[in-house]
């Protein structure tokens, strides 16, 4: 998620842009960018302890959890930057407070994806059965290579090799090693790499086919189920699935909500079942387009540590063209729903109360934010975790999951041989149910959110058996668009 802190940046003189991943001012990794310039890396202050120290004076300042900073942590003893991260706040991460929320990442990288969605790879985001070891396309994306060839929501993996004499069962790698083996097998994300694989189709059909890796722009709404009008029974309900909070989202969004204006829509199926997060400015735009009846009235809040004060912020709902009164909302989520998808829905609570609904499983739990903080010449980015979001009741303790805290939970599947937006799909169809019958046509979500973290493929469960594939240090696309390949 993400919050526009345009002046804070100058302040900084450009040291902090504004925002967080997974949660930051701009982003579900970040709630909120604001580009800089990123050279060429150097040499020249960019050693292991120069980098050490700006990390250390950074989160001295702004960790949102200063009594929770491992402080007797020796920089001496870790040969990596992102270790001695984890150190120093492990004893956040112990209370469930930052589970590896705190990270460095690279400027140019996430940059390139909060701006226009640019990764590289096969186009498709994958999981993978628990039980049976198994792994599947749960969502392709239509700039992506993969989709042409047939990687489509439902398409199993059987086999995979870098040509049609080298294939290897996928049974055979999760065996040997688990979802790593097949995160390895599946290669870097580099433009040019090639993999052949066996599929096995929804329909049962087995083929063998070719993809090659590509730069491709993610569409945040996707233009073949993203946004649409579902006819209930004559009842017209609004149907939006957003992948990810990037800048990219906003005209798709507001031309989504237009016609659900136009069309005399006030009840909403908000599906963001696998959105990790990303720009906070996205999401308090969804959440205006979501509240046309609510202008003027609290959002959210965002809350620093006690020493910066100053920049806490009340954001209010304000005043979108194409925003809807919104009645009824149900919103979709599972493990790998976070950091921005969680501030929209929690934001609802105090409004909506039972109106409004948490369909399919538990959320992730993660009401912090980050903010960005830039060393340019070594093209690092650190990503701190600085702040809190909670709504206007200032509820914002659900670090176990949204579960906890929305008052209707209906339990449901995430049914991936049908296609998302399709009424008949488990998930889709529970939301309309709701919004028929209310609480009573639900069974409770129970239980914790995933108890493992955002860098273990075991952190964002999709049902009691299904997984997101996640390799231990996602790229700047991967953490906010969790299984992306």
């Amino acid at each position: 998620m993400g919050i526009g802190r345009t002046a804070l940046s100058i302040v900084l003189a450009g040291s902090l842009a504004g925002c967080g991943g997974g949660g930051s001012s701009d982003g579900g990794g970040p709630i909120g960018t604001n580009p800089t310039p990123t050279p060429t890396p150097t040499s020249s202050g960019c050693s292991l302890s120069a980098r050490q120290d700006f990390v250390r004076a950074v989160l001295d300042e702004w960790y949102l959890f200063p009594d929770l900073l491992d402080t007797g942590v020796n920089k001496g003893s870790f040969s990596d930057l992102q270790s001695y991260i984890d150190a120093l706040v492990a004893p956040a991460r112990a209370e469930s407070k930052d589970r590896f929320f705190t990270y460095i990442t690279s400027i140019e990288e996430e940059e390139a994806f909060f701006n226009s969605g640019a990764s590289a790879g096969f186009g498709v985001r994958l999981g993978y059965d628990t039980g049976a070891n198994r792994v599947f396309v749960i969502e392709a994306f239509e700039d992506g290579p993969g989709l042409p060839q047939g990687l489509d929501r439902g398409v199993e993996l059987l086999s995979v090799g870098r040509s049609a004499s080298s294939l290897q069962s996928i049974a055979s790698l999760m065996a040997a090693g688990g979802p790593d083996a097949v995160i390895e097998a599946l290669g870097p994300s580099d433009p040019g790499l090639q993999r052949v694989f066996q599929i096995r189709e929804v329909d049962g059909t087995e083929r063998q086919i070719t993809v090659i890796k590509a730069e491709f722009p993610l569409d945040p709404v996707s233009d073949r189920y993203g946004a649409k009008i579902i006819d209930d029974g004559g009842k017209k309900v609004g149907y939006v699935n957003l992948r990810t909070f990037i800048d990219t989202a906003e005209p798709d969004l507001r031309a989504a909500f237009a016609d659900f204006r136009q069309q005399g829509v006030t009840e909403v199926i908000v599906d963001l079942r696998y959105n990790g997060g990303g720009l906070v400015r996205i999401a308090e735009l969804m959440g205006d387009l979501m509240g046309r009846d609510r202008v003027g009235q609290v959002f959210s809040y965002t809350t620093l540590r006690p020493s910066k004060s100053s920049e806490n912020e009340s954001d209010l709902f304000g005043t979108q063209a194409q925003a809807i009164a919104a009645t009824k909302i149900a919103f979709i989520g599972t493990g790998g729903t976070a950091s921005a998808s969680e501030l929209v829905t929690n934001a609802f609570i105090p409004y909506l109360d039972t109106d409004m609904a948490l369909v399919g499983t538990n959320t992730f739990g993660k009401p912090v934010g980050q903010f960005a903080f830039d060393k340019t010449e070594c093209d690092d980015r650190l990503r701190a975790v600085t702040f809190k979001t909670e709504n206007a009741d200032r509820q914002g303790e659900y670090f176990t999951g949204l579960a906890s805290v929305v008052p209707v939970t209906c339990r449901a599947d995430d049914d991936i041989f049908t296609q998302l937006g399709d009424p008949n799909e488990a998930s889709v169809a529970q939301a309309l149910a709701f919004l028929r019958g209310g609480a009573p046509v639900c069974s409770p979500i129970g239980g914790r959110s995933a108890t493992a973290t955002l860098r273990d493929p075991a952190a964002m469960p999709l049902t009691s058996r299904r997984q997101v594939l996640q390799p231990d240090t996602p790229s700047p696309a991967q953490r906010e668009v969790p299984g992306l390949f």
